[in-house]
């Protein structure tokens, strides 16, 4: 008799069960322990796989969804990629809405994946008809048997970290995590995340990661939304200039804002000393981990996870272009690391 071939039907069943990686360099000289739960090995390389994957498998479900709908969305990249590549595999269309900020390596890979790519201008406010909202929206309405997927007020992207990301954070470190930290865009990673490990022990304490230029950690302390706190920033995917209501801001305890070229130079440096290749926004929570970490947040018996939500091959024309990081200045000052020299060999 032979052996049965050992083989997933699809790409698709490689969503999820990523793994937790141990900080060594970057955290040695800090008190407790430090783990990356490192959503890069997701097979569309961005924690974004799990609500792409949960959200259309509860529409086809629901009889939403059937073979050649189309599937229309509001992106930074990540979740259009994740969405794209599952449309793919599934036989539905996929239109995505982009904001101009996006890096055009994600743009390129959006198109790769079959997509079809509207490019909107970052800047400008929520309910301007041009912003990536906005045109989703519109796109959702011309276009027949199309289902919107709304990141951003769509309850099951907290749903779909609520039943796998905590779940496997809980199970690999055995339920001795005492805290979790994450970047806050729509909402929906630390947020599902947060509420099953606090239902595991609620005393675990959940640190979110904000932009500076995104009203989310104002709105959080205040309850106020203020339109003075939104401005230009370059950081993909974290932060906001609206309040998704796929943001539990009862299961987050605190927010801390990181700068522009400091989450890039950490990206850099978690590539350079941990071996990762993580994308700006793991530069994000990796950059608010040492600033917790220098505001006495973590001690000898702490167990951090800092979630990595995505890959670096997202950002070769941005956070790892010499040219692009000079250009925004990000060089400039006594703290900011210089690119080493390329030597070439005639």
């Amino acid at each position: 008799m032979r052996n049965q071939i050992k083989a997933y039907d699809s790409i698709l069943d490689l969503v999820g069960n990523t793994p937790l990686i141990r900080l060594q360099k970057l955290t040695a000289d800090m008190a407790g322990e430090f783990f990356a739960k490192v959503e890069a090995f997701n097979p569309g390389h961005s924690a974004k796989d799990r609500i792409a994957a949960h959200i259309i498998a509860q529409a086809e479900k629901n009889g939403i969804l059937k073979r050649g709908s189309t599937i229309i969305e509001t992106t930074s990249g990540n979740t259009g990629f994740s969405l794209a590549m599952a449309s793919m595999v599934k036989g539905y269309e996929c239109i995505l809405a982009v904001s101009s900020k996006s890096s055009p390596d994600k743009i390129d890979m959006l198109r790769a994946m079959g997509a079809k790519v509207y490019v909107c201008p970052a800047h400008v406010s929520a309910d301007d008809p041009r912003s990536y909202y906005e045109v989703a929206k519109r796109l959702h309405k011309e276009t027949p048997g199309s289902i919107y997927i709304n990141q951003y007020f769509n309850a099951l992207n907290i749903e779909a970290h609520y039943a796998s990301t905590g779940p496997e954070i809980w199970e690999q470190t055995a339920g001795q995590i005492t805290h979790l930290v994450a970047c806050s865009g729509t909402g929906g990673t630390i947020s599902g995340t947060a509420r099953f490990l606090k239902e595991q022990n609620p005393n675990i304490k959940v640190l979110a990661v904000d932009a500076y230029g995104s009203v989310l950690k104002k709105y959080h302390e205040t309850g106020q939304f203020d339109h003075n706190e939104v401005y230009p920033y370059r950081i993909e995917g974290l932060g906001k200039n609206l309040i998704p209501s796929a943001t539990d801001f009862n299961a987050i305890d605190r927010y801390i804002k990181v700068t522009d070229a400091e989450s890039a130079h950490m990206a850099r440096k978690i590539a350079s000393e941990e071996g990762m290749f993580v994308g700006y926004t793991s530069g994000a929570a990796m950059q608010a981990l040492m600033q917790y970490h220098l505001e006495g947040e973590f001690d000898a018996h702490s167990k951090v996870v800092v979630i990595f939500p995505d890959h670096g091959s997202r950002y070769m024309s941005k956070i790892y272009s010499d040219e692009w990081m000079e250009n925004q200045g990000f060089f400039e000052g006594d703290k900011m690391p210089k690119p080493k020299a390329i030597e070439y060999i005639k």
